[in-house]
């Protein structure tokens, strides 16, 4: 970790020489960010070793402001040529670019004094071998169940990265973190009865990871119970979202309460706030100090604290997710949620966006489901941000006496957002594997659309 620490000092002083640099050459304020990585992934199909990928990576970004002008350039190159090469251009693209009213760095009120310790960095750095072993592991457990017959491969990785952050006006910060994952899809049957599924685990520690032989269980299994699926005929019924899926209904939401699109009137949920949006009971949070969290931060993108932000409180939509340009054209203060890489400008996101767990537990949320689908995978991306109009193609099961009795493909389903939140029911079985987590869910009255 000191390899670590020190390769963040450097970044910083160099983004405050940068900064300074900025301003010396005209710019009435600046920011910097510099982002440095290290990643090596595997892969291997049928028994055999196919890819190993390594790279390197260490990028650049300066933004500058002349008044109410900005510009923003990025690169690889440290050396102070280019340096002042990169500041010039910079300022003389400010110079000449339109003036925007909501420009400008963020409040210095709201800037992080200290950042939290959020256990993000695993000081393992496997090599490729031990990455191929894991690789090995998931593909040969699900290959040796009887009944697949095909593999679309296993795959193994990790990468650590650090993000550094200056600004002219009083912001110095860095931090690092590391991914470790492992993936394997398999597929069962034969002909044109063949189907497939997959599993994977993914981690900030590779001590946090499943084991590679329940993934390669958990995948067979699973392609196994998707042989020889129906197709149903079309109607309204209650729908069941498996949690490998439900995050995507969060995935809309946070579209929606995205404070660039509320400022540009392309939200569905833009006249909502403080309204009922979801059924009472249900709470969603965005919660970027989560220990060793897939998206937990702890600064922003424009050098503000984080903090955690209950945006649905029993149901009701409490506010939007801001950085600072989206927050002065909404007349409001950022959240703290900016988001940037190193050649644009900071825009709003999620970090540990999750829905908090309900009461029962998912065979007591479909017990009273005569008929009605259980949705494993989403296909297409049919859905308009503006309107709230939901159209996705799905696979999954039949969910027949409140049981699952067999599988289905070929389906698609249908309703509208504000319809489907409110009409939603989440189960108590949250797990954190993703940067958006939510139970198993279901919605009433949704429309499916079958070929039988």
């Amino acid at each position: 970790m000191a390899a670590m620490r020190d390769a963040e000092s450097q970044a910083l002083t160099f983004l405050t020489d940068l900064v300074a640099k900025a301003r010396k050459a005209g710019a009435d304020a600046a920011d910097a960010v510099a982002v440095e990585g290290v990643s090596l992934s595997v892969s291997q199909r049928l028994g055999a070793r196919e890819d190993l990928q390594r790279s390197e990576s260490r990028d650049m970004g300066l933004r500058v402001f002349v008044g109410k002008r900005s510009a923003i350039v990025s690169a690889t190159d440290r050396s102070p040529l280019a340096v002042a090469e990169l500041v010039e251009r910079a300022v003389a693209m400010a110079r000449l670019a339109p003036e925007d009213p909501h420009a400008g760095l963020a409040d210095p009120a709201l800037l992080a004094r200290s950042l939290p310790d959020l256990d993000l960095c695993d000081d393992a750095e496997p090599d490729a071998e031990q990455l191929y072993g894991k690789a090995a592991v998931a593909e040969d457990v699900a290959r040796n169940v009887p009944g697949i017959t095909n593999s679309e491969g296993a795959d193994a990785s990790w990468g650590r990265s650090t993000v550094a952050l200056a600004t002219s006006h009083g912001f110095a910060g860095s931090y690092s973190g590391s991914r470790h994952s492992v993936s394997v899809s398999v597929i069962a049957g034969e002909g044109t009865a063949m189907e497939r599924d997959y599993d994977f685990t993914s981690a900030r520690h590779e001590g946090d990871l499943d084991e590679p032989a329940r993934l390669g269980r958990n995948a067979a299994e699973r392609a196994l119970k998707r042989l020889n699926p129906r197709r149903m005929a079309s109607g309204q019924f209650p729908i069941v979202f498996d949690p490998r899926v439900s995050n995507g209904l969060l995935g809309h939401l946070a579209g929606a309460v995205n404070g660039q699109s509320v400022a540009r009137k392309t939200s569905f949920l833009r006249e909502a706030r403080g309204t009922q949006v979801f059924a009472p009971g249900v709470t969603v949070i965005d919660d970027p100090h989560r220990k060793r969290g897939q998206a937990s931060r702890p600064v922003d993108g424009e050098g503000v604290a984080t903090r955690p932000l209950t945006l649905i409180d029993n149901g009701t939509l409490t506010g939007w997710i801001l950085d600072s340009a989206s927050a002065h054209q909404l007349g409001l203060q950022t959240t703290g949620h900016a988001s940037r890489g190193t050649s644009g400008p900071p825009g709003p996101s999620t970090s540990n966006l999750y829905m908090q767990a309900g009461k029962l537990t998912p065979k007591e949320l479909m017990a009273d489901i005569g008929s009605g689908f259980y949705v494993t995978e989403l296909i297409g991306f049919g859905v308009n941000g503006v309107t709230g109009d939901y159209s996705r193609g799905a696979a999954g099961f039949w969910i027949e006496n409140g049981a699952i009795a067999f599988p289905v493909n070929e389906i698609t389903i249908a309703g509208n957002l504000k319809d489907m939140f409110r009409q939603l029911t989440p189960a108590n079985d949250l797990v954190f594997r993703y940067g958006t987590n939510a139970p198993t869910v279901r919605i009433e009255g949704m429309t499916v659309a079958g070929a039988g």
